[in-house]
Formats: C-alpha cells, structure tokens, sequence
C-alpha cells in the first residue's frame, strides 16, 4: 500500500463501522437499522439465511450500493471514497478472472486497475502467486484450470494490492475439500500478517474455524453477535441437545415433537434437556405415546445449533 493511501484513512479507525444502515428495494427493506464493527485484525463471520441482507451489506461496504439513511466508514473514510476503496479487497463469490490471459497477466491486470505498476507490481504478482500456490500455472491460461485454482486466482486478484481489509463473500463455493482446506491455509496467512476480515459463508464449520467473531444476520438486523462459545452459551446455557429418530406415523410423531418444545430436522427429532438425565423422562413419554425409538445421540450445541434457534431456518432457506 502506497504511504498516500495511509494518509488518507485513519490507522486508529475500526476496519469497518456500520452504523443504523437503512437500505430499501421498493417495497423491501434490505437492512433494517443494521450497525456493525470489525475490530483490527480479526476475522468477523457474517451467516445468515438467504435473503438476509448479507450481499447488500457486502455490497454496501464495498461503495457498490448507497444506503438510504446510515453510514459505513472504512478505516474512518466513507465507503466508496477512494481512500476505502485503497484500504479495501473485495473477493466476490462470482469468479472475476479473465479466461483468456494467464494467472499472471490476470494479477498483471487487476493490479493496475488498483494503481500499481512496474517493480511493486510485478513483486505483488508473484507474492500472490506465491500465495495461492499458483507458480507452477503461472503461464497457464486461467480458463484452463480446475475449479480450486481458478478460486485461488480469484482470492489473490481481489489482494493484489496488499489492503488492510477484504471482504471475502463464500470463497470456497464449489471447490473440493482438498482445496477448501488449502484456501483455509491462505487465510490464516493474511490472519498472521495482520489482515482484518469479513467472511461470509454457508459452512458453519468454516466460520468456526476462522472467524473470531461471528454476526447473525436475519430481516435486515443483527441478531446475535460474539465469539462461537458466547453465542452457544448466550442461547442455551448449559444445556444438551438431543437427537432422535422415532418409527410410527410420522405426522403423529411430527405432532408430539413440536408439543414437547421439538423440531424435526432432515428426519430426526431435536429436543434441548437441562440435564443428560432428562432423556430418560423424555424417551419414556415417546413410548407412552405409541412412538418407537429407532436411535438416540446426545451432543452439545454448537454453531449450527444457535442459528436455528435463533433464525429458525437452514443457512440455505
């Protein structure tokens, strides 16, 4: 980052700061009094259900969509100001790599679109490559590579130009778990240089392994906000959940479940209990009913847990 760019932003300044966003498609409210901080150098997990308002707030951050009333600063500079826009690396979920040129011409390439030019240019373009393990296809044509890569390329397109803050928006939608865990790899490298983050994804196993703070959105609001064991312990304590499958008449048993405080979820009964012990009660009103017990598992909350109890939906719906 060039010295005018850390004059022109604040280095006291939060990464970002959201504050009473209000944003409006006609008749629907996208976010609704949403604020929202990024602490410097951290990772913040933004999940929320479909149509939460996760890509307008993304996009609002970016400077690509102008909220109707609020503000967001980045480093202290408005969004959308060139300052933010220099402080700023945004990873859409989207591939945004030319086909056609190689991984280094696309690095070439979006690093001049982000001002850079001669030997820092050319020293970024290979730290990126460096980065995302790209050296050996640094002369392959970017369409040509597996789906893993072509998301690495797309990872470090959005860096090129070393900033501050990215924006990473389901960086590994789509790709095996082979390179899952090597983009992993590549954050915790931006994590340890000091790098902050917004991630947002559908994977709650990846949120709790890189995020220090996750943020749940749902109508346009957050709703929760705190690290993994906070969230678990701010919605249910010290309690256990259970997971049941029953045979029978499953509408009868679908009624049962929801009058003992229940969900069904992809064909099993969840119950919380207070106590392990609590089941035994539990288990034994099932058989009471006419209902069959076909398998029983006790676990602790955890992330996926919280988002349904507060949302009441799949991270997908």
């Amino acid at each position: 980052m060039s010295p005018a760019v850390s004059e022109a932003v604040s280095i006291s300044s939060k990464p970002i700061e959201v504050e009473s966003l209000v944003k409006r498609f006609g008749t629907l409210t996208a976010l609704d009094g949403l604020s929202l901080r990024l602490e410097p150098g951290t990772c913040l997990g933004l999940l929320g259900p479909n149509g939460a308002g996760k890509s307008t707030l993304i996009r609002g951050i970016a400077g690509r969509v102008l909220p109707d009333s609020g503000q967001i600063r980045i480093f202290g500079a408005q969004a959308g100001s060139r300052a933010a826009h220099q402080s700023l690396g945004w990873i859409p979920q989207e591939l945004a790599i030319y086909p056609r040129l190689t991984c280094r011409e696309n690095l070439v390439a979006f690093g001049k679109y982000q001002g850079l030019s001669g030997a820092q240019l050319a020293e970024q373009a290979a730290w990126c490559l460096n980065w995302a393990a790209l050296e050996d296809r640094a002369s392959h044509a970017a369409g040509t590579l597996s789906g893993g890569m072509k998301r690495r390329l797309n990872m470090a397109a959005g860096i090129i130009h070393r900033p501050r803050l990215v924006l990473m928006d389901e960086p590994t939608v789509g790709v095996d778990p082979q390179s899952r865990n090597r983009i992993f790899e590549m954050i915790e490298h931006l994590r340890a240089q000091g790098m902050s983050v917004l991630y947002t994804t559908h994977y709650m196993e990846e949120a709790e392994r890189l995020c220090d703070r996750i943020a749940i959105i749902d109508h346009g609001r957050i709703i929760a906000e705190g690290t993994n064991e906070e969230l678990i312990r701010s919605a249910f304590g010290t309690r256990t959940e259970v997971a049941a499958r029953f045979t029978g008449n499953v509408e009868s048993i679908a009624a049962w479940v929801e009058r003992r405080g229940g969900r069904i979820s992809e064909g099993a009964a969840q119950f919380t209990i207070h106590r392990p012990a609590d089941v035994a009660p539990l288990l034994e009103e099932a058989s009471v009913q006419g209902i069959g017990i076909e398998d029983v598992s006790l676990h602790r909350p955890n992330l996926e847990s919280v988002f349904l109890h507060l949302t009441g939906r799949e991270l997908r719906d």
